[in-house]
Parts: structure tokens; sequence; C-alpha cells
């Protein structure tokens, strides 16, 4: 993207693609930022996402769900459940298996970091936007709403 106010450049689908790419990926570094989410990787981050989602489940299967090996599921829920992030009880229909979920404590430390976020971008918006501003990203919104909906 070019920031020179005279710059003129004929708008495609794969420029916008490109830019649009480019600056989602910055702000959501950006709300990552916000959240302070401390030591969590990746994958666990992905893994608490799709147990607060979907609900509990097996290491099996969280592991086919992540496309991950089931053996390289196995030291990821130990360092979360070591967290206090996830514990495991039997499965109820199978005593063999253990249900991973999520902990209170996991639930109440998700929510404060979404609040931080919300509270961050919250901030930004109303501090470098104008109420003209704010509508036509309103508009730009339901725009990308467009391309994600089914």
């Amino acid at each position: 993207m070019n920031d020179e106010p005279n710059h003129r450049r004929t708008v495609t689908a794969p420029a916008l693609a490109q830019d649009l790419r480019a600056l989602l990926g910055k702000l959501k570094r950006r709300l990552r930022e916000q959240g302070h989410a401390g030591d969590l990787t990746p994958s666990q981050a992905s893994v608490l996402l799709r147990l607060e989602t979907n609900g509990p489940a097996t290491a099996a299967a969280l592991a086919r769900a992540e496309g991950m090996r089931p053996q390289s599921i196995g030291p990821l829920i130990t360092a979360l459940e070591s967290a206090g992030l996830v514990s495991g009880a039997p499965d109820p229909r199978d005593g063999r298996q253990t249900l991973l979920s999520l902990t209170e404590a996991c639930r109440t430390w998700a929510h404060a970091q979404r609040a931080a976020k919300q509270d961050w971008l919250t901030r930004t918006i109303e501090a470098r936007l104008s109420a003209q501003e704010q509508t036509n990203l309103a508009a730009c919104l339901a725009l990308l709403n467009r391309l994600v909906d089914d």
C-alpha cells in the first residue's frame, strides 16, 4: 500500500487481496499483543479455541482435528494441564478414554484476553477515526462479511 495522497493505482482484485491479507495479519498481531497471551504456542492456543468452540474431546480427536500425530499432542496437552487451562475426566461413553475440557480458570482467562483486545480496539477506533470514518469502517465491515458469508 502506498501512503502518497496523489498516488493513483488501478485497483485490482489481486492487489486488494494482497493488501487485505497484509492488513489483517498486522491487525491480528496487534490484537495478540493486547491480549498478553503469555507463553502459549499457536498450537496450544488452537487447541484451547477448539475445546471452547466444540466442547470436550479426547486427545486423539484433538490430534485429528489439529492435523497432528497422536504422539505430538501429548506434550501439548500436558503443558496445558500443568498451566491449569485444561483438565481431563473419564469419558462417560468409554471409560478407557479421557475427555479434555477447559477449566474455569481458562474460561476466565480467555474472557479477560478478549476484553483487553476489545478495549484496545474500541479505544483505538475512537481515538483515530472521525465519526464519518467510523461510518465508513462499518460499511467496509459489511463488505468484508460478504466475502466470508456462504
